[in-house]
């Protein structure tokens, strides 16, 4: 699945580009009308945006 300690993903800009494209693209999607792929663009975005940002892991202070 998505490791986000894996060092590949150690710069900020990465993380960041790929949660925008994810997201990007289930915006395009969706102004295109198809809702289906939009929510499953829409729905990786959002898992790499908690993923990359949001989850706390063990050596996150509290």
């Amino acid at each position: 699945m998505l490791d986000p300690d894996d060092p590949f993903y150690a710069p900020l800009w990465r993380r960041i580009v790929i949660v925008a494209v994810a997201a990007g693209w289930g915006l395009f999607e969706l102004s295109q009308g198809n809702s289906g792929w939009a929510l499953v663009f829409g729905g990786l975005g959002a898992w790499a945006a908690w993923a990359f940002f949001l989850r706390k892991t063990p050596d996150d202070p509290e």
